[in-house]
Order: C-alpha cells, then sequence, then structure tokens
C-alpha cells in the first residue's frame, strides 16, 4: 500500500495458508476472518469489473455479515447494510480517545446507549486532523474545552480492544489533553453520554472495552507522569 493512499490494482491478499495462533478463541478467530473476508470483498468489488468476479465478492460480504450473526451479532441485516455502504480501497477506521488526569485521577463518561464507561473520544470525522476530533469529542462528550497535547498511543483495537461484533478493523489514538477552561464536566451534550466523572484507577466503574480497556488506561497514566516515555504503538 503506498503511503499516499492512491492504487492501481487491489493488493495482494493475506495468504490463507498462514499458521494462526492455535490459543485463539474461536469466536475472536471467526470474527477475525470476518473482518477479512469482509475487507477482501470490498477491494473486489472496487477493482473488478468482471460480472461473476463482482457476483463473488458480493457472495464473500454477505457470508462476512452472516458469520458476525454466528459469533453474536444480533442482526447480521445490520452489518449488511453497512457493509453495503462502503466503498474504495478497504482500510481501517480511526476511533480517537482523549485522557485527561486530575491527582492521577482519569475523566471518564457513561455511555448512554449501554450505561458503561469510557474515555471521551470516537469515530474521528472527515477533515478533522486526529487531534482535533479527540478535542470536539471530549467537548461533545464531557462538555470540556480541552487542547490535545500528545499522542501517548497508537493500538490495533482488534488485538487490544477484541471489537467482537464489529465488522471494522479499527486504529485506535490515544490523546493526552490538557483543560482550557476551568467549567465543570457535563454529559449529555451530544445525547450520547449520561453521566462524566473522575475515577481512580484503583476504583474504575464498568468500563466499555471495546472503547477503552483497564491496561489501556494503566498505560495513559504512565504517560501523564512521566512525559519522557515514547509513544506506545502495535
Amino acid at each position: 500500500m503506498s503511503s499516499s493512499g492512491d492504487h492501481d490494482e487491489p493488493t495482494e491478499p493475506t495468504d490463507p495458508t498462514d499458521p494462526t495462533d492455535p490459543a485463539e478463541e474461536p469466536g475472536r478467530l471467526l470474527h477475525r476472518w470476518a473482518v477479512e473476508l469482509a475487507a477482501m470483498a470490498q477491494n473486489g468489488l472496487t477493482y473488478s469489473s468482471d460480472r461473476y468476479d463482482i457476483a463473488r465478492y458480493e457472495r464473500l460480504r454477505s457470508m462476512s455479515a452472516d458469520l458476525m450473526g454466528l459469533i453474536g451479532t444480533p442482526d447480521p441485516a445490520e452489518f449488511r447494510a453497512a457493509l453495503n455502504a462502503e466503498g474504495g480501497h478497504a482500510t481501517p477506521k480511526v476511533d480517537v480517545r482523549g485522557a485527561l488526569f486530575a491527582d492521577d485521577r482519569v475523566l471518564l463518561v457513561q455511555e448512554a446507549r449501554d450505561r458503561l464507561w469510557t474515555l471521551p473520544g470516537g469515530w474521528a470525522d472527515a477533515l478533522d486532523s486526529p487531534s482535533d476530533a479527540a478535542e470536539r469529542e471530549f467537548a461533545e462528550e464531557a462538555g470540556l474545552r480541552v487542547r490535545a497535547h500528545r499522542l501517548a498511543a497508537v493500538h490495533d483495537g482488534s488485538l487490544r480492544n477484541g471489537h467482537a461484533g464489529s465488522p471494522w478493523h479499527t486504529y485506535k489514538l490515544f490523546f493526552l489533553v490538557d483543560r482550557l477552561d476551568d467549567s465543570a464536566p457535563r454529559a449529555g451534550l451530544d445525547g450520547e453520554t449520561a453521566d462524566v466523572g473522575f475515577f481512580a484507577l484503583d476504583d474504575l466503574p464498568e468500563l466499555s472495552t471495546p472503547r477503552c480497556t483497564a491496561d489501556q488506561l494503566a498505560l495513559l497514566l504512565a504517560h501523564h507522569r512521566d512525559p519522557s516515555l515514547p509513544t506506545d504503538f502495535d
């Protein structure tokens, strides 16, 4: 894949004979295969013109959604519709998160959808820089103006967060942020969060682990305490 993102032809697919980890949990392995099938199908549909190949790639995409259903997704049709809406070369989605610490306590927001807790953040939007996306999400979900001052970690969400039930391969960008005002944090400004608060890492509420894990919070605290640490990446 070129650094510019331009492609004259599809990249070579992953070798199906590559060994897999024999200890990998079956559900996680099925999820990985479903995501790979979806990416192969999207790339095939992007670059193919033969109608028979197109039909095969459409079948691959449908099979990917069916696999998602087998591993616990309640409505494969929802994923099939999402996959059908994708176009162009398949690339990972980008999730941004902002970490604000005060006396070693981290600010978390409670998601309105599942009542689980996470760092403020979400999908980066087109035309956003990564730091702008993190700052915007923080303002929308926690009601605070912040400045992203350091990229602490770039993680593969499939490896670190499981992301079971998602058809996307995701890169997660974790920023340390500074407050720009003394306002009290407020949840619910975007309708997606129900509560907000600061928590010690030894007394965390139930986390939404596809969004962030306790290990990732501990890593971010270490970076907050020691600015000389290099960016952690997969």
